[in-house]
């Protein structure tokens, strides 16, 4: 056993609408590592209302049914010099005492798992990490900002606009051919969330527009972009460490033909989930799309700065190519695709401890706080006048 993979904790679930799929990560890699042998392995349990909880290591998904589980021990969460998670132990005069942990294998899918709130909070704790950083996060969960991002290094996008509830700002005649085109249609989706979650097909801004006012997903954001009918997605996982790594690419199929999109439920089927949905894997594509998508991924991950395992999905029409989104902490880890490249889940996980310890989220620095600013200051009162 890897000595990496010793006093490890691994969170997952978290207020988030992807909560649920959370916890299938979580305990799959819990439930991996303890397969490893690995020591002094911390199961955390993020609840629905924010709190945490260090659980059994040996749960199902069905303990988490109504919250957290019986005999879960409540955690206190701390920031500075000594922040970390904290467990009270004892009976009689019990005291909060650290947890101690090495790295966090961050399993949370959405929400503030994934959008750099937890990661931010992290860092100042001094907790090290899996994963996107907080900027790495926030970047790849807001739509607009990650497709401005590609569109300023000349990567090919649909075109997005920001979709307000008063319709201000969008053009539909300047979206011409592929850059929203017309009247309609148009695919609407909250400007700050994953796996396909509120997303929906208009046939007109109108519409779009109503939805701002009434799909609960979109109180936060929305944007607006074309929807193109013959495009098909692609998706391909890469890993950061040890060094620059991409899966194979698959071609994942939904479970109805007529169906406009790839949704939550053809990624997250009840008894099914993404390593078993329908899928092609590899994707059967020619070369030439082949090399054009794993170039543009590589591109991606160098963008964003990448760290841990990322998902980059596309879409294509098997000539040209777009791309769609990155998924910063897909579910399962994007395992599934890894497998196919010869890279099995516990060396996976193993790389990404070793990366969480030896490259760190962030380092702070008080350079040029030397006290001078201060020292030479008038009175506050003096600076109000």
């Amino acid at each position: 056993m890897n000595s990496l993979l010793s006093n490890l904790g691994v969170i997952y679930g978290g207020p988030s609408p992807e909560h649920d799929v959370s916890i299938l990560t979580g305990l799959q890699v819990v439930k991996t590592l303890q397969m490893e042998k690995a020591s002094g392995i911390s199961s955390l349990y993020w609840s629905k209302s924010g709190d945490f909880y260090l659980v059994d290591g040996n749960l199902e998904a069905k303990d988490f049914l109504f919250g957290p589980p019986p005999g879960s021990s409540l955690l206190r969460f701390q920031l500075g010099q000594e922040g970390g998670f904290l467990i009270k132990r004892g009976k009689l005069s019990a005291k909060w005492e650290p947890l101690e942990i090495s790295a966090l294998i961050n399993c949370c899918h959405g929400g503030p798992g994934e959008d750099g709130t937890l990661q931010g909070a992290l860092d100042l704790a001094g907790i090290k990490y899996s994963g996107p950083t907080a900027f790495g996060a926030a970047l790849g969960m807001d739509k607009l900002a990650f497709e401005a991002l590609m569109v300023s290094a000349g990567l090919p996008t649909l075109k997005r606009s920001v979709l307000s509830a008063s319709g201000e700002g969008i053009d539909p005649a300047s979206f011409v051919n592929g850059t929203l085109s017309g009247p309609g249609p148009y695919i609407v989706k909250p400007r700050y969330g994953g796996s396909s979650i509120g997303i929906e097909v208009v046939n007109d801004l109108e519409t779009a527009i109503s939805l701002v006012k009434t799909n609960v997903h979109f109180r936060n954001g929305a944007v607006i972009e074309p929807y193109r009918p013959d495009l098909y997605d692609l998706q391909v996982a890469v890993m950061s460490w040890p060094k620059l790594k991409m899966s194979v690419i698959e071609k994942p199929l939904r479970s109805n033909r007529d169906k406009e999109i790839l949704d939550y439920m053809d990624k997250y089927a009840p008894g099914v989930g993404m390593s078993q949905a329908p899928r092609e894997i590899p994707a059967n594509i020619d070369a030439e799309l082949t090399d054009a998508i794993l170039e543009a991924a590589a591109a991606v991950a160098e963008l964003t700065e990448l760290r841990g395992v990322a998902r980059i999905d596309f879409l294509s029409d098997s000539r040209e190519w777009f791309i769609n989104e990155i998924n910063t902490i897909p579910g399962s880890l994007s395992r599934h695709l890894f497998a196919e490249s010869d890279l099995q889940f516990p060396e996976l996980l193993e790389n990404l401890a070793e990366e969480a310890i030896k490259r760190p989220t962030v380092s702070f620095s008080v350079a040029g706080s030397d006290g001078l600013v201060l020292k030479d200051a008038t009175s506050i009162a003096a600076k109000l006048a």
